[in-house]
């Protein structure tokens, strides 16, 4: 085969016309389910419905960048376009183009259809190319609403070719032509310089925060010893996020919150930032660290991706007990035990209510989990978590007691299996090169990875326990070095932009 093959993927083959051109079309069920397009060396253009934020047309771009596909939309594109916050701060330069190609448009709202970067009038060709550069995706629908002040973007939603009128499919087959008898463009982020301030994002009203207060005063502290004037900054920051040059999100991430914001603007501006966004959209999401891991042959627990279509077969299928768990879930939540065919498909079918996909999960009980940390591609600490009393998780959110968390043992990495922290080191590479905390079980003489977090726990008096105050040192000595390799690149080509 081609070293590159285009694939198209859709909801329902039945949206394909029959009359158009032959390029491989499949069903988004089939790309999610078929080992056969798991290889590399696919271009997926993904046609599907994107309607909520854990749709399948999100799924298949999720799965295209676990398997190493290229995908159009990247899920990071989709996500965006879901966010008004998001891709509001990427508008400016459309200002001209909108003023330009609405300027006879009288009624007061107008909505404009890019298909691969077309449209079907030709006043609007310029403006549906701009938008299509900024927002790389093969079918959206722009509203345009006038204000006193000129013209602004209402929403702006991706399409799947099922939602698409008949009267346009004839452009949406002249774009798919146009575009691929081209070669793709692929995006790059601008990059800027920096010194030596960092913002330290967290909220003090969080319940189970990943660093706790004392912490966060050791971060300061650390970081004002190697030469950084940190900052503790709250979601309200958001307009001086620029006063900054790196960012440190201290605070549960979430794909849906201010978190995720801050990171991709924090990026964009060419800033050093822990979390990155990649970092957070692949980690929070447990059918994406499925399919890596699955790909990348690292052990994890016999794994099944559910959907309405085949609930009933894996129920039937499955042995009991085992777990379920909502692709976004964080800190033990939206996991779920069941211990019948009967609690399996009721818990199962309430979850596929907000979701798509849910996985379900072998159940392997241990008295504890393992928790690596990972900075720099090299394991910072490790702690061994035990489970919850009378509980089959570490942390028991029903009790409010002592006794709703488990005790720890944090010990050095030199200490640890071997194993143990290989498989930590493999995993958390798969993701980037940021700071991870690999959660893992050993059972019958084998290392299985349960998830890789993206904002893992460095709590005063937990993870630090045996490092101490070095454990502070780094981190902020990590942010110091990217400081000044970001800083190193831009003496080398000043003013330059991607």
């Amino acid at each position: 085969m081609k070293n590159s093959r285009n694939l198209i993927v859709v909801d329902d083959l039945r949206d394909w016309q029959p009359d158009w051109k032959n390029y491989p079309v499949i069903s988004a069920d089939e790309y999610v389910a078929d080992d056969a397009y798991s290889s590399a060396g696919y271009r997926i253009i993904n046609l599907c419905r994107h309607d909520h934020k854990l749709s399948m047309g999100y799924y298949t771009s999720l799965l295209a960048e676990a398997r190493g596909h290229r995908a159009m939309p990247t899920a990071r594109t989709l996500q965006s376009l879901m966010s008004k916050r998001i891709y509001e701060a990427q508008l400016e330069e459309l200002n001209d183009a909108v003023r330009r190609s609405l300027s006879r448009i009288i009624q007061e709202d107008f909505s404009l259809s890019v298909y691969f970067g077309q449209n079907l009038a030709a006043s609007h060709a310029k403006l549906a190319q701009t938008l299509f550069t900024i927002f790389p995706c093969p079918l959206f629908k722009v509203q345009f609403i006038y204000r006193d002040d000129g013209w602004e973007i209402g929403s702006l939603r991706p399409m799947g070719l099922g939602q698409v009128p008949k009267g346009h499919l004839f452009k949406v087959k002249e774009a798919i032509d146009g575009f691929l008898s081209k070669r793709w463009r692929t995006e790059r982020d601008r990059q800027t310089g920096g010194n030596y301030d960092l913002a330290i994002l967290h909220n003090p009203s969080e319940k189970h925060p990943p660093s706790n207060a004392r912490a966060l005063k050791n971060f300061i502290r650390a970081g004002e010893e190697v030469g950084l004037d940190v900052e503790l900054i709250t979601k309200s920051d958001l307009p001086r996020l620029l006063e900054f040059d790196a960012l440190f999100i201290r605070e549960t991430t979430s794909l849906d919150d201010h978190t995720y914001r801050f990171a991709t603007k924090a990026e964009r501006e060419g800033m050093v930032v822990i979390d990155d966004a990649d970092s957070i959209r692949r980690c929070c999401n447990k059918v994406y660290m499925h399919e890596l891991l699955r790909k990348n042959r690292i052990a994890m627990p016999r794994t099944e991706i559910v959907s309405a279509k085949n609930i009933d077969r894996v129920a039937a299928d499955a042995s009991y007990p085992l777990v379920l768990k909502i692709p976004d879930s964080a800190f033990s939540l939206g996991v779920f035990k069941v211990s019948s065919e009967v609690e399996f498909l009721a818990k199962a079918a309430e979850l596929l209510e907000d979701s798509d996909l849910v996985l379900a999960q072998e159940f392997l009980p241990t008295d504890f989990d393992w928790r690596v940390g990972v900075l720099d591609r090299k394991p910072l600490y490790v702690c061994r978590y035990f489970m919850s009393k009378d509980h089959w998780q570490i942390y028991n959110h029903a009790r409010k007691d002592e006794d709703r968390m488990g005790e720890f043992d944090t010990m050095a990495v030199e200490d640890a299996p071997t194993d143990v922290i290989d498989t930590a080191l493999r995993a958390a590479n798969l993701i980037g090169d940021g700071l991870y905390g690999v959660d893992l079980k050993q059972r019958d003489g084998k290392c299985y990875v349960i998830e890789i977090n993206d904002n893992p726990n460095i709590d005063a008096g937990v993870e630090d326990e045996l490092l101490g105050h070095e454990l502070y040192e780094r981190v902020m000595r990590s942010f110091l070095d990217r400081i000044e390799r970001s800083k190193q690149r831009d003496d080398v080509a000043p003013g330059s932009e991607d």
